[in-house]
């Protein structure tokens, strides 16, 4: 699909459907929709310096129940697992802008991997739906 920000609701939309037939648990759900709509959000924003890109999200479920969304784009390598955490103990107006919302990913969700290969940026979520 095109890296664009209209793409969210879409994706969001597809993975709820194929998480409800699983059977998963609102709060999972959520963590799951909050972390497309930073990652996704992030490719449509940074990957790609001029147009617009394309980007596609794999979702898989196992037998266990454990969820992965795996995030693929062509823009240019950047892996959002190296920045530094934001200090949350400091106030909002004291914090720097930005960091947040992968923070909340890495948080949020069971594992977090980013890599880089063939010209590839592949970031894979993984959480645990039941």
């Amino acid at each position: 699909m095109d890296a664009v920000i209209e793409s969210i609701p879409v994706l969001t939309e597809f993975v709820d459907r194929e998480l409800e037939k699983a059977g998963c648990p609102m709060k999972p759900k959520m963590q799951i929709d909050i972390a497309i709509d930073e990652l996704f959000g992030n490719i449509a924003h940074y990957a790609y310096e001029s147009g617009v890109g394309k980007a596609t999200v794999r979702f898989e479920l196992d037998d266990t129940g454990l969820a992965s969304l795996i995030f693929l784009d062509q823009g240019k390598p950047y892996n959002p697992l190296e920045n530094q955490d934001p200090d949350v103990t400091l106030s909002a107006e004291e914090r720097k802008i930005g960091g947040l919302g992968i923070f909340m990913v890495k948080k949020t969700m069971d594992e977090v991997h980013y890599e880089y290969a063939d010209g590839w940026n592949m970031l894979t979520i993984r959480k645990q739906i039941r």
